[in-house]
């Protein structure tokens, strides 16, 4: 094998004996990744962060965010010799007048949507998963944060342009600051400079929007991916996976050419949809000004959910000391979103409150295995979904002929009934996997062959399930529960004396218990003399 040219072991060498390099690079390359398609799911959102930072910066050489009235005079005729602030002016400049401006406001705009929604989607793999548990809290608490800040970022870059559209959704943000109490308005003030619209908030957004947010999640999402280097990636239970070990290829260079191709086809997709499909036209909606409303408004999808939430809310407000507290903005802004993160963020310590459970996880649980925190995460998604559908109850009314006030009362009655049906269904689906998981170990799985037995019974022949599906179904581990049965003295332990013990213990065993143990593969009588094995090799026969 011929030697590296000199040109390449000069540089190594010569950044080698300064940073010493090598040794880490030896040792990290080399390092091991699993390898499940949900693990693509994180990687997303990282490569539309990218693109996000990348076509960003080329909108920030053309975009004026200024308030100050102007004519346009550009080449998009229906509005030539309106007047409008710079900020929109400079806008359809870039999509009008740039060359590829209007082809990077569309990639710009379709990745923050892919940024959210990658994020949202990779939360609930690990979610689902239980990848939260130790040693793994403080990641999950950043990635809520990110999430957190995308939501803002996302907020603050839809406003930008001041067009029309994003006007009536200042003027929403603007309603929710005011109606938090007594320093509603000095936010408010501070963060607009004064009445809106006034003539501060697009540059003060602005620089929310390209410095500050995108700088803290530089930041975090550096400290995600430290921390998930050195913690390790979990992996799925499968054929010689365990809690010391991860099955996978090197970082180099199988991981490092599957991760690169996946970057460019994300952006392939990405730029397609640019190409493609026409998002936010602000063409269209014209230039705010506070004496305009539209018809049929809508938040991109990741605000739906809050907008669903001010249009479920019943008029409501008290006078409280001489001060007006107006629950019908306050409640639908706030407790849907502080009930969603912060349920997030403390359920990896709720759980191992209730379980007792302090070990370390690597390998993640099937969804299944755990029917009530997949049940719970399912009831929280049927809560989000309700809001969202109903923040288009407009539209719902308008395209299939039903009363707007139904379509509102239907959803004050299904945000508190339709997450109880989803967590009983969830519940009962999990029992019922586990159970055919059981039954798949205990009796195989079915073959096509069908034999006719000497009583002229017909019998279909069950063979064992492959190697690596029995492997991924034996991955699963019981749920920890916290020890509560009184000793020979009638004297229940020290932890479960108090009214909170008491508590904690009938938790731990509604969640931890199994109701469905790998050898409970059948529960029918009467089919045991059936199950005898047949034929040669590793057949047998079932029913």
């Amino acid at each position: 094998m011929n030697a590296p040219p000199k040109a390449i072991t000069g540089v190594s060498t010569f950044v080698d004996d300064r940073i010493g390099a090598g040794n880490f690079l030896k040792r990290n390359l080399r390092k091991i990744f699993p390898d499940h398609w949900s693990f693509l799911l994180g990687e997303i959102a990282l490569y539309s962060f990218i693109i996000l930072l990348l076509t960003g910066t080329f909108l920030t050489f053309w975009f004026k965010p200024g308030m100050a009235e102007t004519t346009y005079t550009g080449n998009y005729a229906p509005l030539y010799g309106v007047k409008m602030s710079e900020a929109y002016a400079s806008a359809l400049h870039i999509s009008f007048d740039i060359r590829g401006g209007l082809l990077m406001r569309q990639i710009h705009h379709w990745a923050a949507l892919l940024f959210v929604a990658g994020m949202t989607v990779h939360m609930l793999r690990v979610f689902f998963t239980g990848a939260y548990r130790k040693p793994r809290e403080l990641n999950w608490i950043i990635g809520i944060l990110l999430l957190s800040l995308a939501l803002l970022e996302g907020l603050t870059g839809y406003s930008l342009p001041d067009d029309l559209l994003s006007g009536a959704g200042l003027r929403i943000t603007e309603g929710v600051m005011l109606a938090i109490p007594i320093v509603g308005t000095y936010l408010q003030f501070f963060l607009f400079g004064g009445e809106y619209p006034g003539h501060d908030v697009i540059s003060r957004f602005y620089s929310i929007h390209i410095l500050l947010i995108p700088g803290i999640l530089l930041a975090l999402v550096t400290a995600h991916m430290i921390l998930m280097w050195v913690q390790k990636h979990t992996q799925m239970p499968g054929k010689g996976r365990t809690e010391k070990n991860v099955v996978g290829a090197p970082f180099y260079p199988a991981f490092m050419i599957k991760a690169g191709a996946f970057f460019l086809f994300t952006f392939g997709v990405i730029a397609l949809l640019g190409t493609f499909a026409q998002i936010n036209p602000i063409w269209l909606f014209g230039p705010y000004t506070p004496a305009d409303i539209s018809a049929g408004s809508q938040p991109d999808w990741y605000m739906g959910f809050l907008e669903g939430a001010l249009r479920l809310m019943p008029a409501w407000e008290i006078n409280f000391l001489g001060h007006t507290v107006t629950f019908s903005v306050l409640i639908p802004a706030l407790v849907p979103l502080g009930i969603v993160m912060t349920g997030l963020a403390l359920y990896p310590f709720l759980e191992q409150w209730v379980t007792g459970d302090r070990r370390e996880h690597h390998v993640a649980d099937r969804p299944r295995n755990n029917p009530h925190r997949t049940a719970i995460g399912i009831s929280g998604m049927t809560f989000y979904g309700i809001l969202w559908l109903l923040g288009a109850n407009d539209e719902i009314s308008a395209n299939f002929h039903i009363s707007l006030y139904t379509t509102t009362w239907f959803g004050r009655v299904a945000i508190f009934v339709g997450p109880a049906i989803a967590y009983w269904i969830t519940y009962r689906m999990c029992i019922g996997l586990q159970r055919k998981d059981a039954e798949v170990l205990s009796h195989g799985v079915e073959s096509g062959v069908i034999k006719r037995m000497p009583n002229g019974q017909y019998i279909e022949i069950h063979t064992p399930p492959a190697e690596d599906i029995a492997e991924h179904i034996r991955g699963k581990k019981e749920i920890p529960v916290l020890e509560s049965a009184e000793d020979g003295e009638g004297i229940p332990p020290k932890s479960a004396r108090s009214a909170l013990g008491r508590l904690r213990a009938k938790l731990s065993e509604a969640y931890g218990t199994d109701h469905v143990p790998l050898t409970d593969g059948h529960h029918e009588e009467g089919h045991e003399g059936e199950h005898a094995g047949v034929g040669a090799g590793d057949r047998k026969e079932l029913h």
